[in-house]
C-alpha cells in the first residue's frame, strides 16, 4: 500500500511498518530495507542476472495470464516492463548488495517491486498503488523466492554461456588451429621438467592447446545440462503451493521459447529447489577449463621470455610499456592477466562448493553467493580468453632461428640413439657432449658407434618432430 505525501516522496508499508520512498525511484520499501540492511560490498547485481530475473518474469506473468491466475491487462504489463528492462532501461533501479538476506529475498523483491511499478506506470497509474498491481500477489504470483533465484541462476549460467564463454572459445580455438597452420613446419625442443627434452614442432604445441580447450568446451556442454530441469512451480517449499496444476509447465514452455533452450520442470521440484548440484558441477567445469587457461599462459610467457636471457622462442605482441623505469621494456600482460582471472575463477569455485553444502532442509540460503560467483566465472572467463586470444595469441610471431638452434643444441636428441647403440651408450654420449662441448654427432662418430648416413637418417630433426598419423 501506499500513500502520496508530496511530489517528492510517497509513503510505502509493509509488514513491518511505513517508510518514505523517493518518487523517482521504481523500488520500493523493501528494497529500501535492504539498500539500509546490506551496505557491504557495492556490488550490485550482475546484468545477466538481472536478464535472468526479467525473462523468469515475464514466462510467468504470460503463464499466470493464460491460466487466469492473474488479470490479462496485468500480465501485458508486468511482460511489457520486463521487455523494457532486458531492452536496457531501468537498469540503475536495481540496487540491492550482492551480499545480502539468504535465498535472495531482497534482490527478488526489488525485481518484484521495480516491475510493479513500471507496471502501474504502463496502466496509466501511479507508481506504489499496489491495490491495483501488487509484487507479492500479482508480479510474484505463484513463486517464491525459493524457487524463482534457483531458476534465475540457471538461467543466468547459461545466458552467460550462451554470449561469453562460448564463443570466447571458439575463437580461441579457431585462432590456436591458425597459429598451428602457421607454424607447423618449425622445429623446436621439447622441455620436461623444464629441462631439454625431445623435438617438438611449434605448430602442434599451438594445436595441443586448441585440442585442449575443444576437450574442456564439451565437457562444460555436458555440465549445462544440467541447468535444464527447472524447480520453478515449486513455490516456497517444493509442493506447488498456491500454483495452477498447470502453471509450472506452461511457464517453463514460455521461458524455453525465450531463451532457445529445452527447459522443463524438474521430476522432483523439491529436489531441484534444494540441491545446488548442478551448479557445482558447472563451476568445477569452469575451474577445470581455468587450470589449463593458467598453464597456456604460464607456458607463453616462458617462450617469450627474454629478450636477452630467456627463451625468446616467439615474439608475443607488445600492447603497452612494460614498465615505469626501465626504458623499451614490455612484458607478457595478456597471459598475466588471464592467470590472474583464473586464480579468481577458482576462488569463485571454492565459494561455490562452500555455500552448496552449507543449505538446510527445504532450502539453501547462500544462493545469493551462488549466483554472483557462478555468473561472474562464467562472464571474466570468456571476456579473458577472448582478449587473450585477439590481443595475444592472434600477433604471436615464431622465432624461427631460435627454435632451430634450441632443438639442435639440445642433449635429449641423444634419446632417438636409443634403439641404435643403447641406453647406457647415449647416456654417456650425452654426458661427454655436457662436459666436453663436442656434439653427439661427432662423439658418436668418434667412437664408432654409428655410420655417417645411419647417423643423419637417426637425427633428422624433422622426422623427430612429425607427430603419427592414423
Amino acid at each position: 500500500m501506499t500513500e502520496l505525501t508530496s511530489s517528492n516522496y510517497r509513503i510505502e508499508k509493509d509488514s513491518m511498518g511505513e517508510r518514505q520512498i523517493p518518487e523517482s525511484v521504481y523500488y520500493g520499501i523493501q528494497t529500501l530495507r535492504a539498500i539500509e540492511n546490506f551496505p557491504i560490498s557495492g556490488i550490485k547485481p550482475l546484468a545477466t542476472y538481472v536478464d535472468a530475473c526479467m525473462l523468469i518474469k515475464k514466462a510467468t506473468a504470460i503463464a499466470n495470464g493464460e491460466l487466469g491466475c492473474i488479470s490479462q491487462e496485468i500480465s501485458n504489463a508486468i511482460a511489457q516492463a520486463a521487455d523494457e528492462v532486458l531492452n536496457g532501461k531501468y537498469r540503475d533501479q536495481f540496487v540491492v548488495d550482492v551480499y545480502q538476506a539468504g535465498a535472495g529475498t531482497s534482490h527478488h523483491m526489488n525485481v518484484n517491486e521495480v516491475l510493479a511499478n513500471r507496471a502501474l506506470e504502463i496502466l496509466g497509474d501511479e507508481k506504489g498503488n499496489y491495490k491495483r498491481v501488487s509484487p507479492n500477489d500479482h508480479v510474484n504470483y505463484g513463486q517464491s523466492t525459493n524457487d524463482v533465484i534457483p531458476t534465475a541462476i540457471r538461467v543466468g549460467a547459461l545466458l552467460a554461456l550462451e554470449h561469453s564463454l562460448y564463443p570466447a572459445l571458439l575463437d580461441a580455438i579457431a585462432t590456436l588451429e591458425n597459429k598451428a597452420i602457421e607454424y607447423r613446419d618449425i622445429v623446436k625442443s621439447g622441455r620436461t621438467h623444464l629441462q631439454d627434452a625431445v623435438p617438438v614442432r611449434l605448430g602442434e604445441g599451438f594445436r595441443a592447446w586448441a585440442q585442449i580447450l575443444s576437450d574442456h568446451r564439451a565437457r562444460i556442454e555436458r555440465a549445462e545440462e544440467d541447468l535444464y530441469l527447472l524447480g520453478l512451480g515449486g513455490s516456497a517449499a517444493g509442493t506447488g503451493l498456491n500454483t495452477h496444476p498447470q502453471y509450472r509447465h506452461r511457464a517453463a514452455e514460455i521461458l524455453s521459447q525465450l531463451i532457445n533452450k529445452p527447459l522443463k520442470p524438474a521430476p522432483h521440484l523439491m529436489a531441484a529447489m534444494q540441491s545446488m548440484a548442478p551448479f557445482v558441477s558447472v563451476s568445477g567445469a569452469l575451474r577445470n577449463l581455468a587450470q589449463d587457461c593458467i598453464k597456456i599462459s604460464h607456458d607463453l610467457r616462458l617462450m617469450d621470455s627474454g629478450p636477452k636471457t630467456g627463451l625468446k622462442e616467439i615474439q608475443l605482441p607488445p600492447v603497452q610499456p612494460g614498465s615505469s623505469i626501465m626504458p623499451g621494456k614490455y612484458n607478457p600482460v595478456m597471459a598475466e592477466m588471464t592467470s590472474m582471472v583464473c586464480f579468481q575463477v577458482m576462488g569463485y569455485d571454492t565459494a561455490i562448493a562452500l555455500a552448496a553444502q552449507a543449505g538446510q532442509l527445504e532450502l539453501n540460503v547462500m544462493m545469493p553467493l551462488i549466483a554472483y560467483n557462478l555468473i561472474h566465472s562464467i562472464e571474466i572467463l570468456g571476456n579473458a580468453i577472448d582478449a587473450l586470444s585477439k590481443k595475444c595469441i592472434e600477433g604471436i610471431m615464431a622465432k624461427r632461428d631460435r627454435c632451430l638452434a634450441y632443438a639442435e643444441g639440445s642433449l635429449a636428441l641423444v634419446t632417438a640413439l636409443n634403439p641404435h647403440i643403447g641406453y647406457l651408450n647415449a647416456a654417456a654420449v650425452a654426458k661427454e657432449s655436457l662436459e666436453t662441448g663436442k656434439s653427439l654427432r661427432q662423439i658418436v662418430l668418434e667412437k664408432g658407434l654409428m655410420t655417417e648416413e645411419a647417423l643423419a637418417k637417426v637425427l633428422d630433426l624433422e622426422q623427430m618432430s612429425a607427430m603419427p598419423q592414423d
